[in-house]
C-alpha cells in the first residue's frame, strides 16, 4: 500500500497552488533561456558535405528541397559498428532513435507548411536505411552521411580511436560515451545564396523541450559560387 498523503480538497488545494507559483517561476526561467538561445550568434559552415538516398547524392542545400530551414535529426544507426552494447542493430536503427522518428511522419505537413524540412541522417550505408524505413512505413526523407565527415564534424560519431581513449567530445565536455553514434538534432536556416544556419544539435542532457535534452547552438553556411 503506498505511504503516499491523502488529504482533503482544501488541503490539496492549498498545496496544489504554491507548487503552480514555482511552474510559473519556472516557465518564466525556461522562457528567458530560450531567448537568450535565440539570440546564440551563428557559426558560418563553409565545409561541403554529400548525402545519400534512394535518388543519388546531395549536398546539405539540397536536404532543404526548397525551403527557408532545415531540421536534420542525428538517428544512430551504423550497421558496421553494431554490438550487444548499441541501441542499434545490424538492420535496426536506435529504438529511442526510432520511437522519436516514429513521430516525424505526421508532423511533416504541419512543418513543410511552415518552410521547415525535417529529414533524419544517419551514417549508415543508404541500401541499410531504405531497408528500415520501408519496415516501419516511414515516409520523410532519411539520409546516410557515409563516407563525409558531417557527422564527426557535429559531434555524433566518434572514432575507435575516440572511443578507446575516452576523449569523446559529446554536448560540448569531454564524455565517457561509449558508442560510435550518438543522437541529436541540428536545424539550419538558408538565406539567399547561402545558409545562414541556425544549428540546435539537442544531444544528451539538453534537449527536455523536445524529448531529451541537447546541445544549441547557430550556424552560418555560405554557398559555394
Amino acid at each position: 500500500m503506498s505511504a503516499h498523503a491523502v488529504v482533503s480538497h482544501e488541503d490539496w488545494l492549498a498545496a496544489r497552488k504554491q507548487h503552480l507559483a514555482k511552474e510559473k517561476e519556472f516557465t518564466r526561467l525556461r522562457d528567458q533561456l530560450s531567448q537568450d538561445r535565440r539570440e546564440l550568434p551563428w557559426e558560418l559552415v563553409e565545409k561541403e558535405y554529400t548525402f545519400e538516398d534512394e535518388s543519388g547524392r546531395h549536398t546539405l542545400a539540397d536536404l532543404f528541397e526548397g525551403r527557408g530551414q532545415l531540421v536534420i535529426y542525428h538517428a544512430m544507426f551504423n550497421p558496421e559498428t553494431a554490438g550487444p552494447e548499441t541501441s542499434w542493430t545490424t538492420d535496426a536503427a536506435c529504438m529511442s532513435c526510432s520511437f522519436w522518428m516514429d513521430n516525424f511522419n505526421g508532423v511533416t505537413a504541419h512543418l513543410n507548411h511552415r518552410d521547415i524540412t525535417i529529414a533524419a541522417v544517419s551514417r549508415a550505408a543508404f541500401p541499410a536505411i531504405a531497408a528500415y524505413k520501408k519496415r516501419m512505413g516511414w515516409g520523410f526523407p532519411w539520409y546516410s552521411s557515409a563516407g563525409s565527415d558531417f557527422n564527426f564534424d557535429y559531434h555524433v560519431s566518434f572514432t575507435p580511436e575516440e572511443l578507446r581513449t575516452g576523449r569523446v567530445d559529446y554536448n560540448y565536455r569531454p564524455s565517457t560515451f561509449s558508442m560510435s553514434e550518438a543522437h541529436g538534432i541540428s536545424v539550419f536556416l538558408k538565406e539567399g545564396g547561402r545558409i545562414p544556419a541556425r544549428r540546435i544539435s539537442r544531444l544528451a542532457d539538453q534537449a527536455a523541450p523536445l524529448r531529451r535534452r541537447a546541445r544549441c547552438s547557430r550556424t552560418f553556411i555560405r554557398f559555394p559560387q
